[in-house]
């Protein structure tokens, strides 16, 4: 599956934390706001389909950055799977999303994105019990 992104930020000097970008483009880099308010990058897969994704989030894990996608109208079967990518800038700051082909790589980006997961609810949690 090839990963295109619709509106990168070429040039820009994006790091692989958009929240975080210094590069001029706003904080968004390769990614648009949706009318909901989240954060959402367009795939195009090796059909030449277009995918919206909401990004859930891009992390560090194993020596490296990865980002967390959730189709926003996920393939029938697919309902709540959330696509784990290998995240990195490219040399004039475009985003590059590479497929995770070593099992013992996914398997530490899958936990390690399963602890961002329990921390979250567990935020939650927390919230909930100081009101």
């Amino acid at each position: 599956m090839e990963k295109n992104f619709e509106n990168d930020c070429v040039g820009s000097g994006c790091s692989s934390d958009c929240s975080a970008c210094s590069g001029g483009c706003g904080g968004q880099g390769f990614l648009n706001e949706g009318e909901d308010g989240k954060m959402t990058v367009t795939l195009t897969l090796d059909d030449d389909s277009l995918m919206e994704c909401i990004v859930l989030t891009t992390f560090p894990a194993a020596g490296r950055n990865y980002i967390a996608l959730l189709p926003t109208d996920p393939p029938e079967g697919e309902e709540g799977e959330v696509y784990l990518y290998r995240f990195e800038t490219g040399p004039n700051g475009e985003p590059d999303l590479q497929n995770i082909e070593d099992d013992e790589e996914y398997e530490a980006v899958a936990d390690a994105f399963d602890e961002i997961l329990d921390a979250a609810e567990f935020d939650e949690l927390v919230e909930e019990e100081m009101e």
